[in-house]
């Protein structure tokens, strides 16, 4: 199972306590579970990754095992310890301004 830790607006939205444990088929990578993500909690659709391209909106960013992700390829593994539940792998609203 692995462990998504998302912001609280998202937990609200999707009516969510605490963080996901989700089933992903195949290699762990960040599409494999935002996709399992979505399929889950279908009204998470759009607001994590754009409906059409399905890359990362801007301000949100992805962190695992210490080591932001955003900017990975969507396809590349996720490292073991999120693989296998140990560590979790956040999603994170970003601030900007000025």
């Amino acid at each position: 199972m692995i462990r998504v830790v998302l912001p609280h607006h998202l937990r609200t939205l999707a009516r969510i306590d605490g963080e996901v444990r989700l089933a992903v088929e195949g290699p762990a990578t960040q599409r494999s579970v935002l996709d399992a993500l979505e399929i889950c909690y279908p009204m998470l659709r759009g607001t994590i990754r754009d409906h059409v391209t399905h890359t990362r909106r801007p301000y949100v960013r992805f962190f695992a095992c210490e080591k932001d992700l955003s900017n990975e390829p969507l396809d590349a593994p996720l490292p073991d310890a999120v693989a296998s539940g140990a560590e979790a792998f956040f999603v994170v609203g970003a601030i900007a301004g000025g």
